[in-house]
């Protein structure tokens, strides 16, 4: 693949799944479990809308890594390994520094104080826990990601490719996950979040990510002709999977579940996104800022929206204008627009 050919399908599918994250997070504040792990929770709670909420949250955070690994594969093209380490650690690493202790200690403050408890600073990497894993994803990977650059164009790159054109290839890709969850077996699967499970699970989906950029057009053509078929098993494995008692079946049918869809979002996403656009442009620049700060405006706005008396639904659609209003606002206004600030939220230089 040239190394200056532009995958805005993946460009897309990162915004997409920065809102996907922001919708999740929002609607955990709406279940009656969601003070267990850290949420304001509304005194009403929306449990129905936790049933499509089951269908995201087996591969929103796989999407992620899977997306990570392939920006990568782009990154690599013109960098060698000590300017890819410095590029990524002023992309991922200052920014989650930066949160640790800046940004997360805010949003526990509004938690502390929603649950009138006594306030205390508190760093801890919280929601960007991802952008941990991803850093040290770049540098137990880079020799592997080097040693494949070199190869791309010779013997060992033409079998990869031959490889990966075949649906057989996505075999392996299935079982590697299959077997992480059954080596593990994390209760439950959905939980990524500051443990091993998230952390072997996204070096899968990071190391695949590459490999499938790497892989070049048949890969993703063997995708578009298979795309129907992904879904469809998708669906069938959701559906059954909801009419088992409490959504409990094997642990190896969830990321299979996953793997489906993901190839059904990377093969529809490459048919119907892979193309510029303005907005793309604007979001793909503000998705990253907006991934740091949007737990602060949710629970900003979970704090002045939920002790309101209105309906449920009302509030849901309510918290989330604001907190997408407030996450562009500063964006737009104060990070995009000084340098320092810039630097810490993971944006280039202006100019």
């Amino acid at each position: 693949m040239a190394a200056n050919y532009r995958r805005y399908d993946i460009d897309w599918l990162r915004v997409i799944a920065i809102g996907l994250l922001l919708v999740y997070h929002l609607s955990i504040g709406f279940q009656p479990w969601g003070i267990m792990i850290g949420f304001i929770v509304n005194d009403k709670t929306w449990e129905s809308l936790w049933l499509p909420m089951t269908m995201l949250n087996i591969w929103r955070i796989p999407l992620l890594f899977f997306v990570s690994g392939m920006g990568v594969y782009f990154a690599i093209q013109n960098r060698n390994w000590k300017q890819l380490l410095l590029e990524r650690g002023k992309r991922i690493l200052i920014p989650f520094v930066f949160g640790f202790f800046c940004i997360v200690p805010l949003h526990i403050y509004l938690w502390q104080y929603a649950n009138q408890w006594e306030l205390s600073y508190n760093p801890n990497p919280g929601h960007l826990w991802f952008l941990g894993n991803i850093f040290s994803y770049v540098v137990i990977l880079l020799p592997i990601f080097m040693f494949l650059k070199k190869k791309e164009n010779g013997q060992m790159g033409m079998w990869i490719k031959k490889w990966f054109a075949t649906p057989l290839s996505l075999l392996v890709v299935i079982a590697a996950f299959v077997a992480e969850a059954v080596w593990v077996n994390p209760m439950p699967y959905e939980l990524y979040a500051m443990t091993w499970h998230g952390f072997f699970l996204g070096i899968l989906a990071f190391f695949f990510g590459f490999c499938f950029m790497l892989a070049g057009n048949d890969f993703w053509n063997m995708l578009l002709k298979w795309k129907w078929l992904f879904l469809l098993v998708a669906i069938a494995l959701y559906a059954w999977r909801i009419m088992q008692p409490q959504l409990r079946v094997p642990i190896y049918q969830l990321p299979i579940e996953s793997i489906f869809w993901l190839l059904s979002v990377f093969a529809f996403g490459f048919r119907h996104l892979n193309h510029p656009s303005t907005v793309l442009r604007y979001l793909s620049q503000a998705a990253y800022p907006i991934y740091i700060l949007h737990m602060l405006f949710l629970f900003l706005g979970s704090v002045l929206i939920f002790p309101l008396a209105i309906d449920v639904r009302l509030k849901f659609v309510m918290v989330l204008l604001f907190t997408s209003v407030g996450c562009l606002a500063l964006y737009e206004f104060v990070i995009r627009r000084i340098g320092f600030l810039r630097l810490l939220f993971g944006l280039k230089n202006l100019g």
